[in-house]
C-alpha cells in the first residue's frame, strides 16, 4: 500500500487544499519491463494547474479522481528492466505517489555526480531547457541587448536572466518581493529588478531601468506587467510568451490593452512555445546548461518542502509567490 494525491474536484480559481484528496492505494505486481520506484523529489510547476481544468489545452487535463502527476526523481527499489537496476535514479513524469510501479521505457536516469538530483527538476530539467530554448530560439539575444525578465525569480525566469547575462545583454528582472530583488542582483547579478507589488509607477520604473528600450522580453506573466513591458519595446523587438501565471485563476477573461497596434509599429515579433517542440534536442540544451552549472556561470536557488503531505501546499504556493527558483518537495 501506499499514499496517492489526487484530484478531488477542478478549482475554480486560485486551487485550495479541498481541490486535493490522499488517498492509499495498492501496488499493482511488478511485471516484465517494470520497475518500483520510491519517490526522492517531486516537482511542482505552474502549468499543472492548466491541466486541472478541462478546457482544451496543448496537455491533457487530469482526471477527477485520479492521481495528479509531474516531474518526480524517484529511487528504483525493485527492477525487471534490462536498463534498470535496484539504486538507480531516474526521472519521469509520474504520478505523485510515495511509491509507484510503472514501465521502465521513458524514464531517464540521472547522475547525482554531476549535480544535486532535485536539480534534475530545475535548471537541468524542464524549467532549465524552457529558459535555454525559449531564449536563445526565439529571443536571439544579441550583446548590448536589452532583455527584460517577468516572474524573475521563478524557476525558468533566473535561469532565462543568467542565460542573458553570459550572452552579454544587459538584464532586467521584474519579481514580487525585496528579498528576492536583492538575490537577483546580488546572486544572479541582474543589472536591474523592479519589484512590482511596491512600484507606484511600472511604466517609469522600467523606462528608468532600460533607457534605451526592451529588445528582448521573455514573459513568464502575462496581465499588466506585460502590458508596461510591451509598451516599451524596441524596433525589431521579440517577445517570448512562456507563461502567463498571473491569468491562470481567472474566472473571466481580463481586458487588457490591444498591443497589436505596438507590435506592428515596432516591427516586433510575439512567439508562444512548449518545450516539448524542442524535445528532440534536449540532448543540446543539457549539455549547455550542464557545462555552465559546472564552470560556475549558472547559479540557481530552489525553494524546498518536507514530506509527501506537503505537495498541495507546495502548489499553491506558487502562485501566492513563496517560492524563490524551483519549488519541490522532497520525501
Amino acid at each position: 500500500m501506499t499514499k496517492q494525491i489526487v484530484l478531488k474536484s477542478r478549482p475554480v480559481g486560485v486551487p485550495t487544499l479541498k481541490n486535493f484528496e490522499t488517498k492509499t492505494v495498492e501496488l499493482s505486481a511488478i511485471a516484465n519491463g517494470e520497475v518500483r520506484l520510491v519517490a526522492h523529489t517531486v516537482s511542482v510547476d505552474p502549468y499543472m494547474r492548466g491541466r486541472m481544468s478541462d478546457a482544451k489545452s496543448y496537455v491533457a487535463p487530469y482526471s477527477v479522481g485520479e492521481a495528479i502527476a509531474g516531474g518526480v526523481v524517484a529511487r528504483v527499489v525493485e527492477s525487471k528492466s534490462d536498463s534498470l537496476k535496484v539504486g538507480d535514479y531516474v526521472m519521469g513524469m509520474l504520478p505523485w505517489q510515495e511509491e509507484m510501479v510503472v514501465p521502465a521505457a521513458g524514464l531517464q536516469v540521472v547522475d547525482g555526480n554531476i549535480a544535486p538530483l532535485s536539480y534534475y527538476l530545475g535548471v537541468l530539467g524542464m524549467p532549465g531547457l524552457t529558459a535555454y530554448f525559449g531564449l536563445l530560439d526565439i529571443g536571439k539575444p544579441k550583446a548590448g541587448e536589452t532583455v527584460v525578465v517577468s516572474g524573475a525569480a521563478g524557476a525558468v525566469g533566473m535561469v532565462v536572466g543568467q542565460i542573458a547575462k553570459i550572452q552579454g545583454c544587459r538584464v532586467v528582472g521584474i519579481a514580487g518581493d525585496d528579498a528576492k530583488v536583492n538575490y537577483l542582483l546580488n546572486e544572479m547579478h541582474f543589472d536591474a529588478v523592479i519589484n512590482y507589488k511596491t512600484t507606484t509607477n511600472l511604466d517609469a520604473a522600467l523606462a528608468e531601468a532600460c533607457p534605451t528600450g526592451v529588445d528582448v522580453y521573455f514573459d513568464n506573466v502575462g496581465g499588466e506587467i506585460s502590458d508596461s513591458v510591451v509598451a516599451q519595446i524596441n524596433k525589431g523587438a521579440r517577445i517570448i510568451i512562456c507563461g502567463q501565471i498571473s491569468l491562470y485563476n481567472e474566472t473571466s477573461v481580463p481586458m487588457g490593452p490591444r498591443i497589436q497596434p505596438t507590435i506592428l509599429k515596432r516591427s516586433a515579433l510575439m512567439q508562444g512555445f512548449i518545450v516539448s517542440n524542442y524535445a528532440e534536442r534536449f540532448p543540446e540544451g543539457f549539455k549547455a546548461l550542464a557545462s555552465w552549472v559546472t564552470a560556475g556561470k549558472l547559479k540557481y536557488a530552489q525553494t524546498t518542502l518536507k514530506g509527501f503531505d506537503k505537495l498541495p501546499e507546495a502548489f499553491i504556493g506558487l502562485f501566492e509567490g513563496k517560492n524563490t527558483g524551483k519549488l519541490l518537495v522532497e520525501m
